[in-house]
């Protein structure tokens, strides 16, 4: 059924090995605009959960993605005026359908104008939760999809459809955010064991012209640095290609 063919095909984008976050969303939006009958862009955004001083809530944009650069131009005008579909969606944690944009202009007053001159007539936008636990526990998907037509969605069709779209969004975007973040670690890690290896370098040659100890070694690394407002490993790395760089001079005749 093609139904379960296109949220097959969403779901799978989390699991495709060069996969970005960015370009998972914008694969997401194409996938929903050419698929789900009536729909004419989509988009779909990450949000994340940000508590205030006073305890208060809100939503934050991570990232998103649109399938057309107007619905992109619409979403950030909902983003700054803080209305509109996506944004009441995340908010209310509920489905937000939109018959027509101009029979409801007093929904979100700063927002109408915008929608209608992006195409943005009807919609209809399903959140879903972050399935995880750590960086994803605070985070949202909006999955929404939009029409230029008034009343474009059938909505005993498309609204099932799309909360099943946001649940398989949601699963993928996990899925490519804790591959993001295990690369990132380990990114971290192989800088981390070269910095210290050539930290370990420049101590060695420091204990070997000075015969002094490895602490009072990285000691003096540490004063080079803060004297010339530098990084340990950058002061560690100059003195190790002084050191290990090739050398000239006169030759006896």
């Amino acid at each position: 059924m093609w139904i379960e063919r296109l949220a097959r095909d969403i779901g799978a984008l989390g699991h495709s090995g060069n996969t970005t976050l960015e370009r998972a969303l914008d694969q997401m939006g194409r996938a929903a605009a050419l698929g789900v009958p009536g729909c004419s862009a989509a988009l779909v955004v990450v949000w994340r959960e940000v508590v205030g001083p006073d305890g208060s809530v809100r939503h934050v944009v991570a990232d998103y993605g649109a399938s057309h650069a107007d619905l992109a131009a619409a979403f950030e005008h909902q983003y700054t005026t803080d209305q509109g579909p996506a944004v009441e969606a995340v908010r209310e944690m509920r489905q937000v359908r939109v018959g027509d944009v101009l029979r409801e202009s007093h929904r979100w007053p700063r927002y109408t104008s915008m929608a209608v001159q992006c195409g943005d007539r009807s919609s209809l936008t399903l959140p879903s939760p972050l399935p995880g636990d750590g960086a994803d526990a605070d985070r949202v998907v909006t999955f929404g999809v939009h029409s230029v037509r008034p009343d474009a969605f059938d909505e005993g069709v498309v609204a099932p459809l799309t909360a099943l779209l946001a649940e398989h969004a949601a699963a993928s975007l996990a899925t490519v955010g804790r591959r993001t973040d295990e690369a990132r670690q380990s990114a971290h890690m192989r800088r981390a064991m070269s910095a210290r290896t050539v930290i370990d370098q420049a101590k060695g040659i420091i204990m070997h012209a000075r015969g002094c100890d490895a602490d009072t070694a990285f000691a003096a690394l540490r004063e080079v640095a803060q004297r010339n407002r530098k990084r340990v490993v950058d002061v560690a790395r100059d003195l190790v290609a002084e050191n290990t760089g090739p050398r000239t001079g006169a030759s006896g005749g």
